[in-house]
């Protein structure tokens, strides 16, 4: 198994994201208001977007990792309920060695949640693809546990279509859509459980009594909001500069 050690460019322009945001928003909404309530969870489990929505101004919260399994490739992104989800990468890698890479750059990218995709009908039925997505994550949420992040399943039917759209929209060339189209699913897989605020996510935890107080506890030592801020603006200067590994 390979990575495409490739980075993905973040559309420059706000104009489009807040255009194309509406779009996708609308299209995904009704499916959620019947995917489930809202459940009580305790407060150091909650998602980031909900925490957030109760308390504007809490500065608690990492990173959220955007994942969007796929039975050949993976697609990354990552953002924060501040703004909008950037398109991270694109692996090649299944098992144990994808486990290990997402919580590996989860922590580069001082994420302290995962936001994984599950598969579902149109009617929000689970189909066998869902059941490989289960599965999988359960053995993630074991290695992410450890490290004091936590792991959510987020209902992904028609992020494929929205990443289509979305990448029509801000001028992603045709060519290039394909090798892309993993990473911008990841995208508006985020962006959705960021509209939703972080409502009919299902949090995932380990059996391991040992573990979940690990996940209780948290990601120790994490840069403050304001420098992972910086971080991402930095890392967006850059790739307006031209980034030697950005190979689309």
């Amino acid at each position: 198994m390979h990575l495409l050690v490739r980075t993905i460019p973040t559309p420059p322009s706000p104009f489009h994201l807040r255009r194309t945001r509406a779009c996708f928003v609308c299209r995904s909404q009704s499916r959620f208001v019947q995917s489930g309530g809202k459940e009580q969870l305790e407060p150091e489990l909650m998602p980031n977007a909900r925490r957030r929505k109760h308390d504007p101004l809490w500065e608690g919260d990492g990173s959220s990792l955007g994942v969007d399994l796929g039975n050949v490739r993976t697609g990354l992104a990552v953002g924060t309920s501040l703004g909008f989800p950037r398109p991270l990468t694109v692996l090649r890698m299944k098992g144990r060695e994808l486990e290990a890479r997402l919580v590996e750059i989860a922590e580069e990218e001082d994420a302290d949640e995962l936001i994984v995709g599950l598969p579902t009908s149109n009617i929000g039925a689970e189909t066998p693809q869902s059941y490989k997505v289960r599965g999988f994550v359960r053995g993630l949420a074991v290695r992410a546990a450890d490290k004091g992040l936590r792991v959510y399943l987020q209902d992904e039917h028609g992020t494929s279509k929205d990443a289509l759209d979305y990448m029509i929209d801000i001028g992603v060339k045709k060519s290039a859509r394909r090798v892309q189209s993993d990473a911008y699913s990841a995208v508006i897989l985020l962006e959705r459980y960021f509209q939703m605020r972080g409502y009919h996510v299902e949090l995932v935890l380990p059996n391991q009594p040992e573990l979940r107080k690990k996940v209780r506890a948290g990601v120790q030592s994490r840069p403050s909001l304001d420098d992972r801020l910086w971080k991402d603006d930095l890392k967006d200067d850059v790739k307006s500069e031209g980034n030697i590994f950005d190979l689309f």
